[in-house]
């Protein structure tokens, strides 16, 4: 921790937003101000949630601004009432020109990868879909085009050859978390030097993910399969068709063999196998879910089932 202390606005609001916030509380920095998404009604009684961030910050009592509008001259006076330092970004919405350029050092954002790889707004699931055996964590300053500004620090982290993105998620969220904070000591003592981020090779991009993406194509390599399956585990999640009804799978792994079923060909034992057809071999579920159903191991799956 260097001797300067900043004041920071930090803005997010999903968990890996709130594991930094938690870390720049307990540093020797100043949160003067949280920015969240509003409160969202949630669930079947819709009931109002708050935000990850948001409960994070009423545990520490710092004060909380929620706009409906990133423009709205109401919360940029009131963004402005804070004199911030610098702003801290996790995980929060694209900001405009008018708020990024406020405070004097600037804003800070941390993305999940080895910038300028994966740029977008899902660089875990695809770092992963993609086969990658490592990523990382990246701080970086924002600019009016996503995820390009000049980048402040970075650290790799491995993928292990069964992690799911779940998994990654939160390795990265830890990491993320304190490689940001050695920034802001960094920024505060004067001994970081912003870079411009460098293309070498091919430039791997992150996009949402919708649900048709989602679908498993059996067609594919059985290694294709499984790192798609692991990359949408446990959210959004891949599906399948078993008998007409649509399955999410979580878990799985690749059995290489020669056969003449087509990709999709659905093979069980009925006790605690289920597998699918893929070009080279079969996919093997160890956990999935029916629809309505809570998520289950293979074995359970198929006492229940009269898959075959």
């Amino acid at each position: 921790m260097s001797e300067r202390k900043l004041k920071i606005v930090f803005m997010g609001t999903p968990g890996f937003a709130a594991a930094c916030l938690e870390e720049l509380v307990l540093s020797g920095h100043e949160v003067v101000g949280v920015v969240t998404a509003p409160d969202k009604p949630a669930g079947r009684g819709q009931k109002v949630s708050f935000s990850e961030v948001k409960q994070c910050a009423l545990r520490h009592q710092l004060p909380v601004l929620q706009p409906e509008k990133l423009r709205d001259p109401l919360f940029l006076d009131a963004l402005k009432s804070l004199s911030a330092d610098v702003f801290v970004v996790v995980a929060f919405r694209m900001l405009p020109a008018v708020v990024f350029e406020m405070p004097p050092m600037g804003s800070i954002n941390l993305h999940a990868s080895l910038l300028p790889q994966y740029r977008g707004a899902a660089p875990i699931n695809h770092a992963i879909i993609n086969g990658e055996k490592t990523t990382g964590v990246t701080t970086f300053l924002i600019e009016q085009i996503i995820d390009t500004g000049k980048w402040l620090m970075r650290e790799e982290v491995g993928i292990g050859e069964e992690e799911t993105a779940g998994e990654l998620h939160d390795k990265l969220m830890h990491c993320g978390a304190k490689l940001m904070l050695r920034t802001l000591d960094g920024l505060a003592a004067g001994s970081l030097q912003a870079r411009p981020q460098e293309i070498a090779g091919v430039l791997h991009e992150a996009p949402k993910i919708f649900r048709e993406f989602c679908e498993i194509k059996w067609d594919k390599s059985g290694k294709e399969v499984v790192n798609h399956i692991r990359g949408l585990s446990p959210y959004p999640g891949a599906f399948t068709l078993i008998k007409e009804d649509v399955f999410k799978i979580y878990r799985a792994y690749f059995e290489e063999e020669q056969h003449k079923s087509a990709p999709g060909t659905l093979k069980t034992d009925r006790r605690s196998k289920l597998c699918f057809a893929v070009n080279d071999g079969w996919v093997c579920i160890t956990e999935l879910q029916a629809a309505g159903k809570k998520r289950m191991k293979t074995e359970e799956f198929l006492r229940g089932n009269g898959l075959g």
